[in-house]
């Protein structure tokens, strides 16, 4: 669908005095202005992201406490279970406690509900489980802000529970022993965009701390801690928090430690995604090639073997478990592409997503691993809320719905306003789950789309790209796109800058490429020079583009591509718009 270009306003001045007082070039000044950091000391802060800026673990709310309890724990020889979530930010924070506590000397295990089987976070089923096979101190990583039912039967139990999550807190606080959040109402933690990894992290900074008795922990701990902040960084990129704050200091730092002190898991999934000849990671690295696979375990019910995987201090079994979930992974792949293709098919015969303000779609045998990621995929092509549901074949269990919205308008309360149709429902404003009974998915279809046309505006329908700046080729030298790079890691609260120019032609038609020809690749030209281009999950834009006959305009993202240790700019297609399309809106700053 047609998308708005909204061009960030252009201050010469503003952009000297930043280029003179930061001492950073003119690009680079006009990117940080547009991020709001035209503060000198701010801006420089922001490029540094030094490690050292990392507070300190007992400054998080509860941390410290966890921190004795964990260390009591460990002395008295209890058994400790570490209860994790199936997705990349729970198995990494899984594993960052469990390389902690077994350093530390405690023969610690782990917990990792089933995605499709247990559902997401504490379950009272697997903590009487646990308890029958002798857990004593059971900590959460990445869940239990919610579990106030879980909490009391762990009491019940005879359990110590330390819960340590990062998610929304909801009217009452589960009654563990210990809480471990960023936002606790008692805290005053600045930062509240940690993943949790990054919390488990800062856990397992305090044990070590509280260990050994000293604030610069001993050498075998650092050491520790440092390939921990790998992990933690793996985390970030992957559970798609802010990276901002100390989020970029992780991760700007974790990049290089995947590296230098690479795990034997993370380093035998690097060598699957075909990382370990490039130069550097990037966080596009992390996001791309590293997530997906493990969460691909997750998604497919294998997530035990991800953590497995990242636990691991064996080569030779992080190579096999690196191997099957590459194969997971394009297992996934597949399944993906098949529910997105009938999904989008449903759209077009049943839907105009031209005029309907939301999607409701629903089949038999959908896999619901990869539901989400498929309305992920369509909220972002039509640019309205998504729901899509997989109903069970056989018809013994209900309907499981993945949700993905558009800004600006909150799924949990448009969830909540058809709440009758359905048999329960939960997440936050921009994804949620949902269960529904497949009598009751036409009612719940209408009441949501009616809800979204009550509440959605056109404006909000029109798509829109907020573009950094119009950059024609002339000015997209190595030197340019490297002076760019100084903003990385890029992700969420800190997107890879888009550019502009318009007057460009196709050298050649454009070619598709990649499994089942997601992709479209293509060179193209601006008064004679010539740079290639890569669509990524675009290959639909193939004909298009290959039918135009004069110049058309294109939003991209510039990087420096390395393949066979040559560097040379590349240009990654965000949008493109025929020459005839209306002139982009500029903002006035």
């Amino acid at each position: 669908m047609s998308k708005r270009w909204r061009i960030a306003f252009h201050d010469e001045n503003r952009i000297r005095q930043l280029e003179q007082t930061a001492g950073v070039s003119p690009v680079v000044a006009q990117l940080l202005i547009n991020r709001g950091l035209d503060d000198p000391q701010t801006a420089r802060q922001f490029l540094d992201a030094k490690l050292s800026s990392l507070r300190d673990p007992n400054e998080l709310p509860g941390c410290q406490a966890a921190a004795q309890r964990l260390a009591s724990a460990i002395g008295q020889g209890r058994k400790i279970v570490v209860y994790g979530d199936y997705d990349a930010d729970g198995m990494t924070a899984t594993a960052i406690l469990i390389w902690a506590l077994r350093l530390l000397g405690a023969p610690a295990t782990f917990h990792v509900p089933n995605r499709i089987d247990d559902g997401y976070g504490l379950s009272i089923a697997a903590l009487e489980k646990l308890a029958q096979a002798g857990a004593q101190t059971i900590v959460t990583v990445d869940c239990g802000i919610t579990s106030v039912a879980e909490a009391q039967r762990a009491r019940e139990l005879g359990l110590e529970l330390i819960v340590t999550d990062h998610h929304e807190m909801g009217p009452q606080l589960p009654a563990a022993d210990v809480l471990v959040h960023p936002a606790l109402p008692e805290g005053n933690y600045p930062f509240h965009g940690l993943c949790g990894a990054a919390v488990a992290l800062k856990l397992a900074w305090a044990l070590c701390i509280e260990v050994s008795g000293q604030p610069k922990v001993p050498t075998r701990m650092r050491n520790m801690l440092l390939a921990c902040v790998g992990l933690a960084a793996l985390g970030t990129v992957a559970d798609v928090v802010p990276l901002v704050d100390e989020n970029r200091a992780l991760v700007r730092h974790g990049l290089g430690l995947l590296r230098e002190r690479a795990l034997p898991g993370i380093a035998a999934l690097q060598r699957v995604a075909k990382l370990q000849r490039k130069p550097a990671l990037s966080s596009e690295d992390l996001a791309f090639s590293l997530a997906p696979r493990l969460n691909a375990a997750g998604r497919l019910g294998q997530a035990p073997l991800a953590v497995e995987l990242l636990t691991t201090g064996s080569a030779d079994r992080a190579a096999e478990l690196a191997d099957y979930l590459d194969e997971l992974n394009a297992q996934r792949v597949s399944l993906e592409r098949s529910v997105y293709l009938a999904a989008n098919k449903q759209v077009q015969a049943e839907f105009d997503p031209a005029a309907d303000p939301a999607l409701v779609l629903a089949d038999e045998g959908w896999h619901p691993g990869v539901i989400g990621i498929v309305a992920g995929r369509l909220a972002d092509k039509y640019h309205r809320p998504v729901v899509v549901v997989s109903f069970d074949p056989l018809g013994v269990k209900p309907g499981i719905g993945s949700a993905r919205s558009i800004p600006g308008f909150a799924l949990h309360e448009a969830l909540a306003a058809c709440g009758e149709h359905l048999l329960g429902h939960g997440g936050h404003a921009a994804a949620a789950g949902v269960q529904v009974a497949k009598g009751a998915i036409q009612a719940f279809r209408t009441a949501f789309c009616d809800y979204a046309a009550e509440q959605i505006s056109g404006d909000q329908l029109a798509a829109e790209i907020k573009i950094d700046a119009e950059a024609p080729f002339t000015n997209l030298s190595q030197t340019t796109v490297e002076q760019i790079e100084q903003l990385a890691p890029f992700g969420q609260g800190n997107r890879r800058p888009i550019l502009c120019t318009s007057g460009v032609t196709l050298e050649g038609p454009a070619r598709k490429m990649g499994g089942g020809d997601r992709h479209v690749a293509m060179t193209l030209n601006q008064h004679g020079i010539s740079l290639r281009a890569v669509a990524f999950g675009r290959g639909d834009w193939a004909e298009p583009l290959s039918a135009l006959d004069e110049p058309f305009s294109i939003a991209f993202q510039p990087v420096i591509n390395t393949f066979g240790g040559r560097h040379s700019v590349e240009l990654h297609l965000t949008d493109w718009q025929p020459s005839e399309h209306p002139a982009p809106a500029t903002d006035a700053g």
